[in-house]
Parts: structure tokens; sequence; C-alpha cells
């Protein structure tokens, strides 16, 4: 039985949670999130949704912790919501914004421009003497991974001065350089 399936999602004040023909609906204060499912059945009851299987088949039992992982993460997004930081480090690197435009300077002959979807929240902060932060912020933690990790693949670190775009908190496994 999977540890992380068995175990039910409380639903906190203030979240409407609908199961209704294999799509569940969470509702919250910071917007609503859809998500589809099969091979299981999911039950809303006295406050707590549970993610129950009708077998030991391997399909059953891969997406039994899965679905149960990702209704926890729409009632977290809804009521919390999600952040992740990103770090532009490298001589030269700026980020700015205006509205949903980030414009990132990041060592090529043009600026990019990427339009980032109305769900997530974008600031980017630029303290003089410190490397400038991109700051996402989405009720939809999948998108906003996703958003996150376009924005990394256009500089990923390299290795050896570690320069590039990356998680604030994330380490880098750096390389010694050529010795004289």
């Amino acid at each position: 039985m999977s540890r992380i399936g068995k175990n039910p999602v409380v639903i906190p004040a203030g979240v409407t949670v609908e199961v209704a023909n294999g799509v569940i609906t969470v509702k919250g204060k910071n917007g609503q999130l859809t998500q589809e499912f099969s091979d299981v059945t999911v039950t809303v009851e006295d406050g707590q949704v549970q993610v129950d299987r009708s077998s030991d088949h391997k399909d059953q039992r891969a997406k039994h912790g899965l679905y149960r992982s990702l209704i926890n993460n729409m009632i977290i997004g809804v009521t919390e919501g999600f952040t992740k930081s990103l770090e532009l480090v490298g001589v030269g690197y700026r980020a700015s914004n205006q509205g949903q435009k980030l414009d990132l300077a990041l060592g090529f002959s043009h600026n990019i421009v990427l339009e980032i979807a109305p769900e997530v929240t974008l600031e980017t902060i630029s303290e003089k003497g410190k490397n400038p932060i991109v700051k996402l912020t989405s009720f939809d933690k999948q998108l906003l991974g996703q958003v996150a990790a376009k924005i990394r693949g256009f500089r990923k670190p390299e290795p050896y001065k570690g320069k590039g775009v990356k998680f604030v908190g994330e380490v880098l496994r750096r390389k010694a350089g050529k010795s004289a």
C-alpha cells in the first residue's frame, strides 16, 4: 500500500472540493484548479479527501500516491500559494519586468523577452552589489515549475564559475579549472 496514497488530505476552512466525472475541482481564496484522474476513486467526506484504489495493479499503485500528492498541492496552492526564486549569476546579467513581460539580459547579443502566464505573479529584485533575483508566485505548482524551468533553461549554470540562472539555494556541482 502506498504510504503517501493512504493518508487523507485535510480540507482547510474556505476551500471547496468537488468530484464529478473523473475531474476534481478545488476552489479557494487564491483561485480554482482542476485535475482529471483515472484508475483510482476519490471521495470527499468529513472535511477530508481520500484516494483509494480497487486493485494492486501496477498502474493503480503508481497513480495512488500521485493523485493524492496532486490534490494536496492543489489545496495548498489555493490557500497559501507557491513561490520560486531564480538568481542570475554573472557579470552584466540583468532582469526587469513591465507587467507580465520579463526582460532578461544573459550575455547574448539580444535581450530575451518572455511573456509570463497571467496566473503567475512576476517580481524582479535588483540591488546594487547583489545578483538580480526573479521571484515567481502562483497558486498552480505545475505551471510555476514549468515557467521557472523555462527561465532557467535560457542559461543553465555552468560548473566552472557558476554563471547562469539558478534557483535560490540550489547547490551546484563545481569543477576545478585548468591547472597551471
